[in-house]
């Protein structure tokens, strides 16, 4: 969990998404039902093929709903351990079939989050719509790896 170089640092942001649009992806990807090892309300409206490339394995992938739900049971056991899933920033770009949506949150442990209070972790998140409701049919988190700086020095 660390943040990214200054010079990966964003200096345009897109204008805000009206509040519905935000509340709707909160709904689909509700940080609470994670925190609370909620299955069901997690797994609420993700596609059947969702892809889901996470920081833990597999290399390869989460693929389809069987696999990503096979995902979740460690992530609620380290949760449970006292561990922070807060969303900091949300930004969402909608048209009328598919949408994107990317945002910053604290994960971690509290003294991870107290060493480091600015790491963040990044998720990247891709909706279509399927019979008229929105569908996760991407996920993507990552950390940033400043290793690469340490070894440039």
């Amino acid at each position: 969990m660390r943040s990214p170089p200054p010079s990966c640092d964003r200096t345009h942001q897109t204008p805000r998404p009206p509040p519905c649009r935000r509340t709707t992806l909160l709904r689909r990807h509700p940080p609470r039902a994670a925190h609370d090892g909620d299955m069901d309300t997690v797994l609420a409206d993700h596609a059947e093929d969702i892809v889901m490339f996470d920081v833990p394995p597999p290399e390869n992938g989460a693929r389809g709903i069987a696999e990503y739900r096979e995902t979740w049971p460690p992530f609620f056991t380290w949760q449970q351990m006292g561990a922070s899933f807060d969303i900091v920033e949300l930004e969402v770009t909608s048209g009328a079939d598919v949408a994107f949506a990317h945002a910053l949150l604290r994960c971690g442990m509290p003294e991870e989050l107290r060493d480091a209070p600015d790491d963040r972790l990044r998720l990247t998140i891709g909706l279509r719509k399927e019979d008229g409701r929105w569908v996760v049919a991407h996920e993507h988190h990552s950390f940033t790896d400043k290793t690469c700086l340490e070894e440039a020095r």
